[in-house]
């Protein structure tokens, strides 16, 4: 089936969706939640037929982490999607208005966007998250996954369309996409069946939809985080927030790639840390004066400041205080997760008020830069952008708006 027949098929679903009442999409949401566990074997048979790919052509450990499917990361899913049940319902909601003098009342209720595409890399589970997601909120779903885990987003989307149809909503609200990189491209350029895209994945492929597409776009950004320990930061609690950052799931955009480090504390500090993060099996690059304080520290290209590892090797600059923190940050932040560890107060005040990035962290691991961690549920992506939607996003994302004017006959 091509772009344009999915497309429309999506926007007859995308209709029904929108008049639907909350409570039958929460029950579509409970039969999807099961059907992934009832699918259980289906998807993990599937799952290892993409691993033993990704493996034969050579996929970095890292993607391989992403695209791994197992009971527990199922189970996850299923989580997700049960977790949207408690959310309140985001459409119908009357966000703002009043009654003018003349009589008119003007309301700015909640509506569903239509027909949401998503487009991301190697992360199956990401499938079941955006179509909970897109159906809690109303819209109809086109997911177009990456060609190494087509196996396995086949089954989920299966097991997902089978829960639709047990409790009689019109699998066509999801659909998904296959092909090659000219499918991506039909997409991009769906204006009129496609309300929004939404790229997940890497730079090359947010930046090649962001500049392609004719489809408005909600940009999910790379993660290139920060972490800057101030000079009053207790040294355990910046190591632990460190390790965890870096270590608990390196392969992640909310992942620590860039540890910044106040000089008055660095010759203390930093081997101490290093005997911690090798012994993790962190690889460990740095400029000239991180390297000159350990030599396990290896020279860090000048060019490379920007880019995601998304592995166990991590980047380390010394740096004079929160100003240069914050300077540096400015010049080689992708606008997702920035940490500052400290005790001082004007440091900590300085560092959130100017640093800008979507979500700015006093004392936490960036880990928890998750819709799921936040309260909302499952997530269907960080957005690093500034209109519409910032951070985690979740239901109230998935909306827009539209006013309802009544009146009683006036005219202007």
């Amino acid at each position: 089936m091509d772009i344009t027949m999915m497309g429309l098929r999506a926007q007859e679903a995308s209709r029904v969706l929108a008049v639907s009442t909350g409570a039958a999409r929460d029950t579509a949401l409970s039969a999807m939640a099961e059907a992934l566990i009832a699918n259980e074997a289906c998807i993990l048979e599937a799952n290892a037929i993409d691993m033993e790919a990704a493996q034969q052509n050579g996929m970095s450990l890292s993607l391989q982490d992403r695209l791994r499917l197992t009971p527990t990361r199922i189970a996850g899913m299923r989580l997700g999607l049960l977790e949207l049940l408690a959310a309140p319902d985001p459409l119908g909601l009357i966000l703002g208005g009043g009654v003018r003098p003349n009589g008119l009342r003007i309301e700015q209720v909640s509506t569903p966007l239509g027909v949401i595409g998503m487009i991301c890399e190697a992360r199956p589970n990401v499938t079941a998250d955006a179509a909970g997601i897109c159906l809690k909120s109303g819209n109809a779903a086109l997911l177009r996954g990456s060609s190494s885990a087509v196996d396995s987003n086949r089954a989920i989307v299966a097991a997902l369309q089978d829960g639709l149809r047990a409790c009689g909503v019109d699998p066509r609200a999801l659909h998904l996409v296959e092909g090659g990189r000219e499918v991506t491209d039909e997409m991009m350029k769906a204006r009129g069946l496609v309300d929004l895209l939404i790229p997940r994945g890497g730079a090359n492929l947010i930046n090649a939809v962001v500049q392609g597409s004719s489809v408005p776009v909600i940009e999910t950004g790379a993660g290139n985080c920060h972490l800057y320990v101030d000079a009053s930061a207790d040294p355990a609690k910046s190591l632990g927030i460190i390790l965890n950052a870096k270590t608990q799931r390196p392969s992640v955009c909310n992942a620590l790639e860039t540890l910044l480090v106040h000089a008055a504390i660095a010759e203390a500090f930093l081997p101490w840390a290093a005997d911690a993060l090798v012994a993790a099996g962190v690889s460990l690059h740095g400029d000239a004066a991180a390297c000159a304080i350990d030599r396990r520290i290896l020279p860090q290209p000048d060019d490379r400041w920007d880019a995601e590892f998304l592995s166990l090797d991590l980047r380390i600059a010394i740096v004079s205080g929160v100003e240069e923190a914050i300077s540096f940050i400015r010049r080689h932040s992708s606008g997702h997760s920035e940490t500052i560890v400290t005790n001082e107060m004007l440091s900590q005040r300085r560092f959130v008020a100017e640093v800008d990035a979507a979500c700015v962290l006093v004392n936490a691991s960036s880990r928890f830069v998750d819709g799921g961690q936040f309260g909302f549920g499952a997530e269907i992506g960080i957005s690093t952008q500034k209109l519409h939607a910032r951070g985690p996003m979740a239901l109230p994302e998935m909306t827009t708006t539209k006013y309802v004017i009544t009146g009683e006959g006036q005219v202007r």
